[in-house]
């Protein structure tokens, strides 16, 4: 029995085994008996592609094709349930505008699709990469087509911003940009769009225009016309600290960045007054120290870059006969004259040597306001014309050095100053120095009339609709043609040009007040262009009101200062107008009522 028990258990165990492995067998080849299911009807991409997957339940195997090419499909597994999955990957989309693709899932008699959508690739397109912009400037517009959060930047600080729009579709836009107006030499500059690793580049070329790189002409009009507006680097390289030179006096160092922005405002010529005290060695050679000669270079070269005029001067090494440009002991002893022009000339050389190479936009300028400490008032007035004589002698030493380096300074044009910077006193006493080239030298005067509403504030102001109890007892409108008709006289009539090396007024924060200076500056400004007289504004970087405040830009990031733009524009007038109707009496007409 205990066998037969045996044989029976085992039969029944076999049973058992061989329908555990026919259940297996079954559910491998076709386990899943309800219904094909997909597990979505819908996929989304991103504009970057990628791979979603694709499941599909079912009892037979499904087919699953793509009617796009940048839309795959590739079979990965099937499980023991009948669930079948697919890879499905997108390409990443290179169009601008969003795609679709369509996946069709055959499975027996099931059928069904599932819908495939791709968001648009980065579009950036600009309808033109070129424009041709005439010198006076004006309003540019740029039309571009994108979809994106793009941005762009301006290579030259002449070109002025639009508002940035952003788009999400495919959307032109008309972007309005500003070119100021070109008083040099041709100029091109870029505006480039990005948009992620998209870039578009638009190239801006302004027409070359009145004044700026280069000073030309053989007539005084046509000189004063080559360097229109000027502007001064006021206490800056002028500046210096118990006799030794350096930047102070408030400002910090400039930079290219001031230079581009005087340019863009309009101005087309700059002085850059250039104090040597404590740079300059013992006799007999009195060299200049390297490192200081390199930076008045490197500043010299940002009004080089930027298409501006240059003037570089000996500046306050002369102020009130206090350091070695004495001209008040110079006149009493001719020892101390020998001196002064031996470190005249050694100095001069040496200036004129590291910049001999450099094109006809730098002018030399010998000395600033040379005087005795009188400002005209002094030892001069009693002293028989020593002092004057001593000026003319020291003017012909800086003309002889220049010249006699060679190079471009053989023809470059020269500024000499009369007594002071004083139009009286120059009309009255400056001589010309002789000259191996003719129409070259340039006589340099101040105009700072009258003081009381200009420099010191104390009159606010001026002209023939002031308050008399607001107003300096002088210097009035009749007072600004008596004394650039008095130049014009004495040299423009004689083909001997001149300018005005410094002048302006300080700012105020009184709007009518202001409103005479702004009228001033206009008058002075037209009248000087009237006269054949290129004016320079002096510029102290100060930003604040009252006296000596005549900053129009900060010296190291060239941010406007104050209602500056109002100032320049009233300047600009007077000097650039060109309208018949635009006259000395018409500015007169439009005084502050």
């Amino acid at each position: 029995m205990k066998h037969i028990q045996i044989y029976l258990t085992l039969f029944f165990a076999f049973l058992a085994g061989t329908a555990m492995f026919a259940s297996c067998s079954d559910e491998e080849e076709g386990g899943f008996s309800g219904e094909t299911k997909i597990s979505a009807t819908e996929l989304a991409f991103a504009k970057s592609g990628g791979t979603q997957t694709l499941s599909i339940a079912s009892g037979t195997e499904p087919q699953v094709t793509s009617n796009q090419d940048w839309c795959n499909v590739a079979f990965v597994n099937v499980t023991q349930r009948g669930t079948y999955t697919y890879d499905i990957t997108a390409e990443a989309n290179t169009e601008t505008e969003d795609r679709t693709a369509t996946l069709s899932v055959t499975a027996g008699s099931f059928s069904a699709s599932v819908q495939v959508t791709q968001t648009a690739g980065d579009g950036l397109i600009v309808a033109q990469n070129s424009y041709e912009m005439p010198s006076a400037g004006g309003p540019l517009e740029v039309t571009l087509t994108t979809n994106g959060d793009y941005s762009y930047t301006i290579n030259d600080s002449w070109i002025t911003e639009a508002e940035v729009n952003k788009a999400r579709a495919m959307t032109e836009y008309t972007l309005h940009f500003t070119v100021s107006a070109n008083h040099g030499a041709e100029r091109t500059g870029t505006i480039t769009f990005t948009l992620n690793d998209l870039s578009e580049t638009v190239s801006i070329v302004q027409e070359a225009g009145q004044g700026g790189q280069g000073v030309s002409g053989e007539t005084p009009y046509e000189i004063a016309a080559s360097l229109g507006l000027g502007w001064n680097l006021g206490n800056q390289l002028d500046a210096h600290n118990n006799g030794v030179a350096e930047e102070g006096w408030g400002n910090e160092p400039t930079t290219q960045a001031l230079f581009d922005r005087v340019a863009a405002a309009g101005f087309t010529s700059v002085r850059i007054p250039v104090t040597w005290l404590g740079k300059v060695g013992a006799a007999p050679d009195y060299t200049i120290d390297a490192d200081y000669l390199n930076r008045v270079a490197e500043v010299v070269g940002y009004a080089e870059n930027a298409g501006l005029n240059a003037i570089i001067n000996i500046h306050h090494d002369g102020a009130d006969s206090q350091y070695w440009l004495n001209i008040k002991n110079a006149a009493a002893d001719e020892t101390v004259n020998e001196a002064v022009k031996a470190q005249l000339k050694a100095m001069w050389t040496q200036i004129a040597e590291r910049f001999r190479d450099k094109g006809n936009f730098l002018v030399f300028e010998a000395m600033n306001e040379i005087h005795d400490g009188g400002w005209g008032w002094g030892d001069n007035r009693t002293d028989g014309g020593k002092q004057y004589a001593v000026l003319n002698e020291w003017n012909q030493v800086f003309v002889d050095a220049v010249r006699a380096t060679g190079g471009n300074n053989t023809e470059r044009y020269l500024g000499v100053p009369g007594y002071v910077t004083n139009i009286d006193l120059t009309v009255e006493n400056f001589v010309l120095p002789t000259d191996a080239v003719q129409n070259r030298l340039m006589v340099a005067v101040h105009f700072y009339d009258p003081n009381e509403f200009v420099l010191e504030a104390t009159a606010s102001e001026w002209g023939h609709t002031g308050d008399p109890a607001k107003k300096a007892t002088w210097g009035d409108e009749d007072n600004v043609r008596t004394q650039f008709g008095k130049m014009k006289s004495a040299f423009i009539d004689k083909g001997i040009p001149a300018y005005i090396g410094e002048m302006g007024c300080v700012h105020r924060n009184d709007a009518r007040a202001e409103s005479f200076r702004l009228y001033y500056l206009e008058y002075v400004c037209k009248a000087a262009k009237d006269y054949g007289l290129p004016p320079f504004y002096w510029d102290n970087g100060s930003s604040g009101s009252g006296a000596e405040t005549s900053g129009l830009f900060n010296h190291a990031t060239g941010e406007m200062l104050n209602n500056a733009e109002e100032v320049i524009d009233v300047m600009k007038r007077g000097i650039f107008t060109e309208d018949e109707s635009y006259t000395l009496q018409s500015v007169y007409d439009g005084a502050p009522q």
